[in-house]
C-alpha cells in the first residue's frame, strides 16, 4: 500500500469517527432534550400555579414587547367597556330609530345602537314606550353621556345622583351616573315612578323634570311628547325631517320636597 493510498485510507476512517461521534452526540441531545420536555409537562400537570404562573409572565412579557413596538399599552378588554353595537345587527325597527337619531344628533350610530337595543329591552321591563325613553334623553341631554346640569343632574337621563344615590348601588357607586347604560337604567326607574306617581306619561314627565309644584314647565313636556311622536313615526318606517328641539331650562320645584317626592327630583341640563 502506498503512502497516498494509507493517507486516504486514514482520512475516510477519520471522518467515520467525526461522523458517528456527532450522530451519537446528536442522539444523546435530542433524547436529553426529550426527557426535559418530558419533565416539564409532567410538572407543570402536577403543579397548575407554576403553569399558570409561566402563562401569565409569557402574556405579559408579549404585552410589553407589544407596548414597546407600537408606543400603546395593550388592553384588548377595552372594547368590553365601551358602550357600542353593530347597528347592522339591529332589528329593522331599531336600526331605522338608531339612524335617525345618529344624523339628527350627530353622534355616531354604534353608541346609540347600544342605547336603543337598551332603551326597546328597558321598555318591554317598565312597561315604557322605548321611544318615549329616547326621547326624554334627547331632550334632556342630547344624547351626552358626560352632561351636568347647574343643579347637580348628571348624565343621558339627567338623573338627580344625590337624590338617587341609592339606584347607583346595584351598578357599583354614583359614579355609574356616567356610565352610559347605567344612567338609562336607572333614569328609566325613575321616569316609571314618575308616571305612575302622576297616573299619566304627561304628569310624570312634568315630575321628572322638577315642575310637579309648578303650574308651567317651560315647555319640556311639550318638547318630550313632540320628540317621541317623531320618534314613533321614525320606528314605524315613515320620513321624518332633522329638526331639533331646543333644550330645556331648568326648572327648581316651588317647596321642598319631602321624601316620597324625592323621586320627582330631576332636572334638565
Amino acid at each position: 500500500m502506498t503512502a497516498t493510498e494509507k493517507f486516504t485510507r486514514g482520512l475516510r476512517v477519520f471522518a467515520s469517527d467525526i461522523a458517528q461521534g456527532f450522530f451519537e452526540i446528536t442522539h444523546n441531545g435530542f433524547a436529553l432534550l426529550g426527557l426535559a420536555v418530558m419533565f416539564a409537562v409532567l410538572t407543570l400537570t402536577a403543579r397548575p400555579e407554576i403553569r399558570q404562573a409561566g402563562e401569565t409572565q409569557l402574556i405579559n412579557w408579549l404585552k410589553d414587547r407589544q407596548a414597546a413596538v407600537t408606543g400603546l399599552t395593550a388592553e384588548p378588554e377595552a372594547i368590553d367597556r365601551a358602550t357600542a353595537a353593530n347597528p347592522q345587527t339591529l332589528p329593522k325597527q331599531q336600526a331605522a330609530v338608531t339612524y335617525w337619531l345618529s344624523r339628527k344628533y350627530s353622534v355616531a350610530p354604534e353608541p346609540i345602537s347600544a342605547l336603543v337595543a337598551e332603551a326597546f329591552d328597558i321598555g318591554a321591563k317598565t312597561k315604557i314606550d322605548p321611544t318615549l325613553i329616547l326621547a326624554v334623553m334627547a331632550v334632556e341631554s342630547g344624547f351626552n353621556p358626560f352632561a351636568q346640569s347647574s343643579v347637580g343632574a348628571q348624565g343621558l337621563m339627567q338623573v338627580m345622583t344625590k337624590v338617587h344615590s341609592d339606584k347607583y348601588e346595584n351598578f357599583g357607586g354614583k359614579l355609574a351616573a356616567f356610565d352610559p347604560v347605567s344612567n338609562l337604567r336607572v333614569g328609566a326607574k325613575v321616569l316609571q315612578e314618575c308616571i305612575n306617581r302622576a297616573g299619566s306619561v304627561e304628569g310624570g314627565l312634568k315630575y321628572y323634570v322638577g315642575a310637579a309644584n309648578l303650574e308651567d314647565d317651560g315647555g319640556y313636556t311639550a318638547k318630550v311628547l313632540a320628540e317621541h311622536g317623531r320618534l314613533q313615526q321614525v320606528a314605524t318606517g315613515k320620513s321624518v325631517p332633522l329638526t331639533t328641539p331646543q333644550m330645556i331650562p331648568v326648572h327648581q320645584p316651588a317647596k321642598p320636597l319631602d321624601e316620597p317626592e324625592k323621586l320627582a327630583a330631576l332636572a334638565n341640563s
